[in-house]
């Protein structure tokens, strides 16, 4: 698989590591009880780790039903469930980091990483929030760390409203909180500018989809 990428001149090699959260993490308190954070440029060394899952990561394709056909669905994906090894040690570093800054205010750790890997601007994912399992009723943490290029992801209130932009990517945090997948959804839009490609890791509690 070829992807076109382009590395950031501010990650140059060495070694890869999450930063320091405590301070440097922005928090935002959006309606309807939910809460998003945002750290940029987190992960030390990220466009590293982007090479590695790139090549390591035993991505798919899935097609999904959609009205009355099925339809490829625009991204790769690949899911690792509780307990089970993930491909790259700096992926269980960052889950570490996470949880001694989430953990304690959130009740419970990070238990499960999913990876989307976007390949250019025609890949993307509508509008959603992740309501599979207790997401639907209880309010979950959900952080995403970006690898690669940088993407749009969009947030509105549930039913619309306006819309939050943060564009991600090359180790930058983002951490959905209290309701947010509840009340509010989001997005990465497709787009036809020349963009390259960028993984999406999700972290989430036991339960969450």
């Amino acid at each position: 698989m070829t992807l076109a990428f382009q590395g950031s001149l501010l990650d140059l090699a060495g070694d890869v590591a999450p930063g320091p959260l405590e301070g440097a993490v922005r928090r935002t308190h959006l309606s309807g009880g939910a809460w998003l954070d945002v750290c940029p440029g987190w992960v030390q060394g990220a466009d590293q780790v982007f090479e590695r899952l790139a090549g390591a990561v035993p991505w798919r394709a899935e097609r999904r039903q959609m009205f009355d056909r099925v339809v490829d669905v625009p991204r790769l994906l690949c899911f690792y469930g509780e307990g089970e090894r993930l491909p790259d040690p700096a992926l269980e570093d960052i889950r570490g980091a996470l949880d001694r800054q989430y953990a304690a205010e959130c009740g419970e750790p990070f238990r499960t990483v999913g990876m989307c890997l976007y390949r250019d601007g025609r890949d993307s994912v509508a509008w959603h929030g992740d309501t599979l399992g207790r997401g639907a009723r209880e309010d979950t943490t959900v952080a995403i760390v970006s690898l690669g290029s940088p993407r749009a992801l969009v947030l509105r209130p549930r039913g619309g409203g306006s819309t939050l932009r943060h564009d991600l990517g090359h180790g930058d945090l983002i951490v959905m909180g209290g309701s947010c997948q509840r009340t509010w959804e989001h997005c990465v839009p497709k787009t036809a500018r020349s963009v390259g490609s960028r993984i999406s890791l999700q972290y989430r509690p036991r339960g969450v989809r």
